[in-house]
């Protein structure tokens, strides 16, 4: 049975995931959170994801936390991502830890790259 972890806070560049505190951005891939190097959604290339890439068999989408508010990410990103055949929804971090937790706990295959705030 699936034990996806929680995101139960967010915010002074990190995360606490499942009752532990991870400093900086955060990625969750086949409910395993680990460490994300990308720091600003300007700087996010397709290299960024990956790990993403990686996983396209048990990954449905990415939900991308772009930071403070919600913004366009690069279009090379956009263009990989839907080249290899993964959704892309993308909305500030703090909305998207949100949403993460509500897909997580419904079952969904998802990818959550968070950008810390």
């Amino acid at each position: 049975m699936r034990q996806p972890p929680s995101i139960d806070a967010w915010g002074g560049g990190g995360f606490r995931v499942a009752g532990d505190w991870r400093p900086g951005s955060l990625l969750i891939i086949d409910d395993q959170p680990r460490d994300w190097a990308a720091t600003a959604l300007a700087e996010l290339t397709p290299e960024s994801f990956a790990e993403v890439f990686a996983a396209t068999s048990t990954v449905e989408f990415v939900l991308l936390g772009t930071g403070l508010v919600n913004a366009l990410p690069p279009r090379p990103v956009r263009d990989a991502l839907k080249a290899a055949g993964v959704g892309l929804e993308f909305m500030s971090t703090e909305a998207a830890a949100r949403t993460y937790n509500v897909l997580a706990s419904e079952g969904r295959r998802l990818a959550a790259a968070l950008i810390a705030v």
